[in-house]
């Protein structure tokens, strides 16, 4: 609740905030959680070296922790590696994650790990890594775990369309846009129906493409929500393919 993605500075002063707090409360472990958490503020902003620095901070300490911050301790040193394009030092981390996650029954960071593994992979070991991922997430009754289905359904079609396979990409897309009008998303649903959209436009099926993109723009119109220059760009590729460029 804590977490604001897109500002990851206004994260860490948040977290940092809290950390006497809990400190003060007695909460080592808790404490731990924090830490690792504010060193992927860090890492977000790009700054590498506090991240690493506030990593080492609590290194000796992990060992004989509870699960959580030691796995979110293994997947923040391996995020704050790849980030910095070290991905060679960051795909054993996640693995070991994903290895200690299941072992402790830790769903939510287990899957999180095995998506992160398929971020550093290659396309077709990244094909296994997220699909071992979404299974694991279906199957667990852990909430936070079953959150990712949406994620891994589209990191999976995407898989797909850079191998080539246009069809499979198509069916985990449509999949994805079934899960996210189960979940009652708004924002989710219209970025899969674009994933959609563009898949048919590879396929060769311009004109059910355009007309994908000329709704998500009415729609986000009539939602009062900000124009998306992807959307825009699409709508473009789909013109441009049918020979309407002045369009």
């Amino acid at each position: 609740q804590l977490w604001n993605y897109s500002r990851p500075g206004d994260t860490e002063h948040r977290l940092r905030k809290l950390l006497p707090e809990v400190e003060a409360a007695g909460n080592a472990s808790y404490g731990l959680e924090i830490l690792t958490q504010i060193a992927r503020c860090e890492g977000l902003q790009r700054r590498f070296v506090d991240a690493h620095e506030t990593l080492d901070s609590i290194a000796p300490l992990i060992a004989d922790a509870a699960p959580r911050p030691r796995l979110r301790y293994l997947l923040e040193r391996g995020r704050v590696f790849n980030s910095s394009g070290n991905q060679a030092e960051a795909c054993p981390l996640f693995v070991q994650a994903w290895e200690e996650g299941i072992a402790a029954g830790e769903d939510d960071l287990a899957v999180d790990a095995a998506h992160m593994v398929a971020i550093v992979e290659k396309p077709e070991e990244a094909l296994a890594w997220n699909e071992k991922a979404y299974h694991h997430a279906q199957q667990s009754s852990n909430a936070t775990a079953r959150r990712w289905i949406g994620s891994l359904t589209n990191n999976i079609g995407w898989t797909w369309h850079t191998l080539g396979d246009y069809e499979q990409a198509l069916s985990y897309f449509q999949r994805n846009v079934e899960w996210h009008k189960e979940m009652g998303s708004s924002e989710g649903l219209m970025i899969a129906q674009w994933c959609v959209a563009r898949t048919l436009r590879s396929l060769g099926r311009t004109e059910a493409a355009l007309a994908m993109q000329q709704q998500l723009q009415k729609d986000r119109a009539e939602r009062g929500l900000a124009p998306d220059g992807y959307v825009f760009e699409e709508l473009g590729e789909c013109l441009l393919a049918l020979d309407r460029k002045d369009e």
